[in-house]
């Protein structure tokens, strides 16, 4: 944990991201020291988790900076703070629900695989009114779940997506584009999250250490490529690619005030659907 919070005495960062490659080619140049902001403070405690056990931690502000659902943040916005930068946010990616190509895609499911209560892919499938009973897996179980038979549909996220035909599934519906056609924004998937008591100031440096880390990747992709494929879930080099640029896009560098929207709108949502109200107006930073 950081001890002093002023931006000129900052040493330590504790931070958490998951080891999807979006995440590890995002971060990779700021965690291994190749970027100018690494003076101004140290990333102590690095915790690479899935996006469910990264979410759990943020509902109890145990990280500094933590990469997060957008769904999460009804349970953590009492301890955190969003930055315009670092996250997953864009058209054309959200969350696939699917079902063995052998099911009846007309006959609703009865039981559902997710990769966690607290995930954007969760809220999504409430915003849509998908039936089914709520199991939880590991986001890289999913597919062998639903591919084995132990339950009738399920929604993938990272990696899957790009690999479900392969396993024998077939596809029921795309969330991304349930999303863009309902609220005509783009899909705020994932969020890079600050905590409040370390102030405007230190989280403007983490925004700016995280952009030049991730023009620092965008110019010298070969040097994340080893990070990126040992924390990799999929081995395949092609669909690790895809992966980053799918997921990894303009928004990443800056949300914008359409990503902003698309923020508001789907964390709006999350307050709602958790029972919470109204989503905080300080959602972001004001830098």
């Amino acid at each position: 944990m950081v001890t002093d919070t002023s931006p000129n005495t900052l040493r330590q960062l504790s931070l958490g991201i998951s080891p999807c490659p979006n995440d590890t080619f995002i971060f990779h140049a700021w965690m291994h020291g190749l970027v100018p902001r690494q003076p101004h403070f140290t990333i102590g405690r690095r915790v690479m988790a899935d996006v469910e056990e990264l979410n759990a931690l943020a509902a109890r502000g145990e990280l500094d900076v933590i990469k997060i659902s957008m769904a999460a943040m009804a349970d953590a916005a009492v301890h955190y703070r969003l930055l315009p930068c670092g996250g997953a946010l864009g058209r054309g990616c959200g969350p696939l629900l699917v079902a063995r190509a052998d099911r009846d895609p007309t006959k609703p499911p009865k039981t559902l695989a997710l990769p966690g209560l607290r995930t954007t892919a969760a809220l999504l499938t409430r915003l849509a009114g998908i039936q089914g009973e709520h199991l939880i897996f590991r986001y890289d179980e999913i597919m062998s779940a639903v591919a084995h038979g132990d339950v009738d549909a399920g929604v993938l996220i990272h990696e899957g997506r790009f690999t479900y035909a392969e396993k024998g599934l077939q596809l029921l519906l795309d969330f991304g584009a349930f999303w863009e056609e309902t609220y005509k924004l783009p899909l705020p998937l994932g969020v890079i999250a600050v905590k409040r008591e370390l102030g405007a100031p230190v989280a403007t440096l983490v925004a700016e250490a995280i952009r030049e880390s991730l023009t620092h990747a965008w110019q010298h992709p070969k040097d994340s490529q080893a990070f990126v494929a040992a924390n990799a879930q999929e081995l395949s080099p092609a669909v690790t690619a895809a992966h980053i640029e799918m997921f990894v896009n303009p928004f990443s560098l800056n949300v914008g005030d359409e990503g902003r929207k698309a923020i508001a709108a789907l964390a709006q949502a999350a307050f709602e659907v958790a029972g919470k109200g109204e989503a905080p107006a300080d959602l972001f930073w004001d830098i």
